[in-house]
């Protein structure tokens, strides 16, 4: 078989074995609401995961809620209907930034109108004037502001200054959901230092499997009105039969997450030698997000004169998996909104490597040697117009 290098983990981590063999040693347990031995032994399975979650973040097991996945999650949070205790709460109005991920940007239960969306600069950071702005005109009779940013992007890995956003967002007296999906064992989270009322987690992008991600609550004051209703399970907060081999796979990809932070650094260094790389032998790239803090393990990157998906499947074709902006669609390529929320236009594409713990040199050298063929084509055609 040719060689392969993946470098497309902001999509999607390789499964870890530890993950897998989790997954194995619940696919045949019963059903974790069952009061007999059998149902108990499945909700310690699903409870040491919670754990595990709530570990990643700093936060507790309790306020820890299993969903489908992050998509879900956002959906679940982004209501204008919240309990505190049996009393309803009133979210009246949601700002998100421009360059968040669409499951944000879709405004989850919230009218269109009732959704205002804030700008970034050219370095991906959001204003954070123009948000201390749509702030201070809002309208608090009407209800609470809810504020959901997401804290590293996607496609750029541009971190954002949480500490600073939620300082505005209390000040307001709003409430702050903050899309940790991206961050999640690649910075440092704590949600019991205030940084965000709630987190929104996604157990693939973390080495888990697909399909199950969790919101993580600072407190269990407030919470809102169940977007799924039925059975009763996680407290009330989501209904339906828990998919426990997802949950213990999460748990256990969520805990190589939280030992695998001390690798950042090295990390960086193998994000600055892909970046060295391309620099010589496209001198011109142009490089997004570079000057804002970023994730160690992305980079965002445009060749002049070349369609992103052009380059991409020249990529893929030379055995290199990376991405033409987010994966957020199936099978869609198309102009970044990312980008043109930064400032570049919707013409603007670009090509986005991701990396994690296990890349290692043969991937990079064999990138290397692909954007070299691919260089080297690009010039040829810049020789032939």
């Amino acid at each position: 078989m040719d060689a392969r290098a993946y470098l497309d983990w902001n999509a999607s981590a390789p499964l870890s074995d530890a993950a897998r063999e989790a997954m194995i040693e619940a696919l045949g347990a019963a059903n974790p609401s069952s009061v007999h031995r059998e149902g108990r032994e499945a909700r310690r399975l699903a409870e040491r995961a919670r754990r595990a979650v709530a570990d990643l973040v700093n936060g507790k097991p309790e306020h820890v809620v299993f969903t489908s996945g992050a998509t879900e999650a956002a959906s679940m949070l982004l209501t204008p209907q919240w309990q505190m205790g049996r009393s309803d709460l009133c979210m009246s109005h949601l700002y998100v930034s421009e360059a968040d991920h669409p499951c944000l940007l879709a405004g989850g239960r919230f009218p269109a109108d009732r959704v205002t969306r804030i700008g970034v600069g050219r370095d991906g950071i959001l204003d954070l004037a123009a948000l201390e702005r749509a702030l201070a005109a809002h309208d608090k009779a009407a209800g609470l502001a809810l504020v959901a940013i997401h804290s590293a992007n996607n496609e750029t890995g541009v971190i954002q200054p949480v500490a600073a956003i939620g300082a505005l967002v209390r000040a307001a007296g709003g409430i702050l959901v903050l899309d940790a999906v991206q961050a999640a064992g690649r910075i440092p989270l704590d949600i019991a230092d205030g940084c965000a009322d709630y987190l929104i987690l996604s157990s693939h992008k973390i080495g888990g499997p697909k399909g199950v991600g969790a919101v993580v609550a600072a407190a269990d004051l407030m919470m809102p009105k169940p977007l799924l209703t039925g059975g009763g399970q996680e407290k009330g907060h989501r209904a339906g039969t828990e998919n426990l081999p997802a949950i213990v796979g999460f748990g256990a990809a969520a805990q190589e997450a939280l030992a695998g932070l001390d690798r950042i650094a090295e990390l960086r260094q193998k994000r600055d030698a892909i970046e060295a790389i391309v620099r010589a032998q496209v001198p011109d790239a142009v490089f997004f997000g570079a000057d804002a803090p970023r994730l160690a393990n992305t980079t965002f990157f445009a060749i002049p004169g070349m369609k992103a998906e052009t380059a991409q499947i020249a990529f893929d074709l030379a055995g290199i998996a990376l991405s033409a902006g987010s994966a957020c669609s199936s099978g869609k390529v198309g102009p970044s909104h990312v980008l043109k929320a930064m400032g570049f236009g919707d013409s603007f594409g670009a090509l986005r490597v991701s990396i994690g713990p296990s890349t290692g040199e043969a991937e990079i050298e064999l990138f290397s040697k692909a954007l070299a063929v691919i260089a080297a084509r690009r010039a040829g055609s810049d020789k032939a117009a």
